[in-house]
């Protein structure tokens, strides 16, 4: 009875952990780069226009640094995808690596609170996965040069966003760990090293971005169709659901 009731007070306390987590990567600010935040002032727009510009930039420069990396891309070719003068992508952003900087900061916040949506305490293990590697099949569908961007930093090793690393994400992970080890205890979920168990999820989800150029030679099509997207993460949740004795 004891065993039982402390089982339960830690799903709880997970559960609110985990909620927590996901509340704070929606409200609190980036530790990428804090100078990044505009405060309003009668000199700057606010509100719906500002925010409308703002997102109207990130999205042509994710599209920019995906394609040509931070080297190739200019500002002068990012104000020309976003339709907008070169002038207002220096108002918003400053530098090109202040811009850079915060296209990986948007990246990182819609990655952070994309797991605890599906993995909780509260969820079952079948459930939180399978929406959870849809979800992340769906990113790589939806925002390809994100996951190459991503990709790209990490292989020079985060410069811009080792900070980030060493607080957020570890927080993020263990957080995510800590349901799985609950999963375990009540018999839901095999014994597995939880971290290296995330590392296979995003290793097999994001190569459809990653690495699409070589799944298209495989597969001999010049683009991946939504068949191929849906055929990816149908494979993927089978093999992680048999590799924790799910089914």
């Amino acid at each position: 009875m004891v065993q039982s009731c402390n089982n339960q007070g830690n799903v709880f306390l997970l559960a609110r952990r985990a909620q927590s987590l996901k509340s704070c990567a929606m409200s609190r600010p980036s530790p990428l780069a804090p100078s990044l935040t505009l405060a309003p002032t009668q000199d700057r727009p606010v509100g719906a226009p500002r925010r409308a510009s703002t997102g109207q930039i990130l999205r042509a420069a994710e599209r920019e640094f995906g394609r040509d990396g931070y080297k190739g891309a200019s500002m002068a070719g990012i104000a020309a995808a976003a339709g907008l003068p070169k002038a207002n992508i220096h108002y918003y952003f400053g530098t090109k690596e202040d811009l850079y900087r915060a296209v990986l900061e948007n990246i990182l916040d819609n990655w952070l609170g994309d797991a605890t949506v599906w993995i909780h305490a509260d969820a079952t293990p079948r459930a939180a996965l399978e929406g959870y590697i849809r979800s992340k099949i769906a990113f790589s569908r939806d925002r390809p040069d994100a996951s190459r961007i991503f990709a790209h930093e990490v292989l020079q090793g985060a410069p811009n966003i080792q900070n980030y690393f060493n607080t957020s994400l570890r927080e993020y992970a263990q957080t995510l760990e800590d349901v799985f080890s609950i999963w375990q205890r009540t018999g839901q979920m095999r014994p597995i090293n939880g971290a290296h168990f995330l590392f296979c999820i995003w290793a097999m989800t994001q190569t459809y971005a990653d690495m699409s150029a070589q799944v298209c030679t495989v597969l001999r099509k010049p683009v991946l169709a939504e068949q191929d997207y849906d055929d990816a993460a149908n494979t993927i949740i089978t093999l992680i659901l048999n590799g924790i004795e799910m089914i």
